[in-house]
């Protein structure tokens, strides 16, 4: 067998050394498989990384020179503003202290006194339909709204207290005036007490920073 794959392999290479030959005699050589580079693949990597950051630095160059305006009412610019207070006559004992608080923060931060009207209703409940009336009249840039509801033995409290608050919230969009919930809404006098004026604060004053804002805000921004 050692015999015949020795002749074998001869007549392989002289096949071989006939073809290369050939080939070099008619002015072409053989086919040669590529060679596999390495460093091309990475040069690939390479520009894709590169590619790959551009994009991210024209990412990052967009979101540093985007102009994102940020629009937010301002507490010291008062002047020429002018507010209404909506105040509820029922519990006047938690809605008198809530007004004082909030006419005092109005004059806090320079809001003139003749540039503020106070409304009485007999309660809570009329408190929208006025508040409504008065921003459309155009002659205030915001309307706070004061009341105080005052849980009992019967559902007469969810009806009242659901009623204010959509009537505020109502009077604000269909007047397109700030119309801010002042509203206390408490399981008990204590608490509403509490938030007027004595250990949680004044909720009248907590009022009139806020319609200070939207009134800036709408005047100053949102014409």
């Amino acid at each position: 067998m050692a015999p015949i794959a020795a002749s074998r392999l001869r007549l392989a290479s002289s096949s071989a050394t006939h073809i290369h030959s050939n080939h070099a005699h008619h002015g072409f050589l053989p086919h040669r498989p590529a060679n596999l580079s390495f460093s091309s693949s990475t040069s690939m990597t390479g520009l894709g990384a590169s590619v790959s950051f551009e994009r991210r630095k024209e990412h990052s160059s967009f979101v540093e020179t985007a102009a994102v305006r940020h629009l937010v009412g301002s507490l010291t610019r008062t002047e020429g503003l002018r507010f209404a207070v909506v105040v509820a006559r029922f519990n006047e004992i938690v809605t008198k202290p809530l007004l004082e608080g909030a006419l005092e923060t109005f004059k806090s931060y320079s809001v003139n006194e003749e540039d503020i009207d106070v409304v009485w209703v007999p309660g809570s409940f009329e408190i929208g339909v006025v508040a409504e009336k008065l921003g459309k009249s155009r002659k205030y840039h915001a309307i706070l709204c004061i009341g105080a509801v005052v849980r009992g033995d019967t559902t007469h409290y969810d009806a009242v207290a659901n009623s204010a608050a959509s009537g505020v919230l109502s009077a604000g969009l269909n007047s397109g005036v700030p119309c801010i919930f002042g509203v206390l809404t408490c399981d008990d006098m204590e608490q509403a007490i509490n938030r007027a004026g004595g250990k949680s604060g004044n909720k009248g004053a907590e009022g009139a920073l806020t319609a200070i804002e939207m009134a800036s805000l709408f005047e100053h921004h949102l014409k």
